[in-house]
């Protein structure tokens, strides 16, 4: 007899079979016994049979409970009343552990309670299958880059300094070395990179200590990085919607299921693989003004912004050449016009709001100088990265993801927290 999984169901049809896992839901009717199961992989219907299994093991069966842990044996056959699926008929069942009365019920639980039990809570369906396609949104990502010509290089997390303030940094005492900081991003870092292998990326956890509480923020989330040698602003962009648009195709062929479980529209994400559409921030800020919103030009976009110019629209849009003010001392300035940088922020339609953001980076020694100072930023602390312009400068681009903020546009999920296996959130960091 082999040991299968829930998902090879169908390549056994007829045989008898070992599955390994958990009841996620049972009834009983007379003589039949009705056990939902799962193993990770799956779910099926088991069907048990007081004729097939004997009175003493079918009332055995009877005693499980949700998430009980158990072994069954049985032979696999079509579901007779729905196509292309199995159900599983019973022919030995063997509780590994009865589960005490399980917290999660069919009732409704507030997000307070589901939270602090996050740990029972990601076997629920929906949870279960967020984070599949958590796996395969990875994986995309990973691929893409892999197939562009790009190389992992890992970025540290723990830093001596940071490029952009202190203030929403979360800080440690280094043994004898004094402050340490929690990375908010491998960026700087990545540019190294770029003299050595030309296209490199990082993906990891980095942190954030900014006190926010909307829907879209956490403390601590995974964010991929890219860095590209001799790749311009407009090159960059390219970059970034080929990845994306890989991306909904990944997720669209091998997450079926899953959108299914998530009520996911799947027209939608098919219809966001077509060319995004971009607008500068001159032209997003008078789009803005025409539809009735006050912002200013030379402002950044709020999240009720960002709603408003995707509003209707079936892509993302790109909004690209931000006002120097408003952007990182590190970005590109437009050569048609120095009061702007060859930055782009990716807008995700349906209200998801910004998914990356991206620029061309100043490469000219004396000019990033002249900034750092401007920004009264410790010289000696970042001489390593102003060495890079030293020593073979180039003409080169980055990007970052944040993984969950495009999981959570993915799989239409309201609230980041969902999509990750762990929230961390200013006002929660248990379990």
């Amino acid at each position: 007899m082999q040991d299968i999984f829930v998902k090879d169901i169908a390549r056994y049809e007829g045989q008898e079979v070992r599955l390994k896992g958990w009841v996620r839901n049972i009834r009983s009717s007379g003589k039949l016994l009705f056990i939902i199961f799962r193993d990770g992989s799956a779910e099926i219907q088991a069907v048990a049979f007081r004729g097939d299994l004997g009175d003493e093991l079918f009332e055995e069966a009877k005693s499980l409970t949700l998430e009980s842990s158990l072994i069954l044996t049985g032979i696999p056959k079509k579901h007779q009343k729905i196509e292309g699926e199995y159900e599983l008929s019973v022919t030995g069942i063997s509780p590994l552990q009865i589960a005490e009365d399980y917290p999660i019920s069919k009732k409704e639980h507030g997000p307070d309670f589901l939270l602090s039990n996050r740990h029972l809570w990601i076997r629920a369906p929906k949870q279960w299958a967020i984070l599949r396609i958590r796996h395969t949104v990875y994986y995309a990502i990973c691929e893409y880059l892999n197939d562009h010509g790009f190389f992992r290089f890992d970025s540290p997390i723990l830093t001596p300094n940071a490029c952009e303030g202190t203030t929403t940094l979360f800080d440690l005492e280094y043994f004898d070395e004094g402050m340490a900081y929690l990375s908010q991003s491998g960026q700087l870092y990545l540019e190294t990179g770029i003299m050595s292998l030309g296209r490199v990326y990082d993906f990891g956890p980095v942190f954030r200590a900014e006190r926010s509480k909307t829907r879209k923020h956490l403390t601590e989330f995974w964010m991929m990085d890219a860095e590209a040698a001799y790749v311009e602003h407009a090159e960059n962009m390219a970059i970034q919607e080929g990845l994306i648009r890989f991306v909904i195709r990944t997720v669209l062929a091998k997450c079926d299921k899953e959108l299914g479980i998530l009520e996911r529209d799947k027209d939608v994400l098919r219809a966001a693989d077509v060319p995004f559409k971009r607008m500068t921030h001159y032209e997003a800020i008078e789009y803005l003004r025409e539809r009735g919103s006050e912002i200013e030009h030379g402002s950044d976009l709020g999240a009720a912004d960002e709603v408003l110019l995707t509003e209707g629209s079936p892509v993302p849009v790109f909004i690209e050449k931000w006002p120097k003010d408003i952007k990182a001392f590190y970005m590109k300035r437009d050569p048609e016009d120095d009061n702007l940088v060859l930055g782009d922020d990716l807008i995700a339609p349906e209200g998801f709001g910004e998914i990356i953001g991206g620029s061309q980076r100043e490469d000219d020694y004396e000019t990033l100088l002249g900034r750092m100072k401007a920004e009264k930023m410790d010289l000696e602390a970042y001489q390593w990265f102003l060495d890079l312009r030293k020593y073979g400068s180039v003409p080169h681009s980055g990007f970052g993801i944040g993984l969950e903020r495009l999981i959570t546009w993915m799989t239409g999920t309201h609230h980041i927290r969902e999509t990750i296996p762990f929230p961390r959130m200013i006002y929660r960091i248990y379990p």
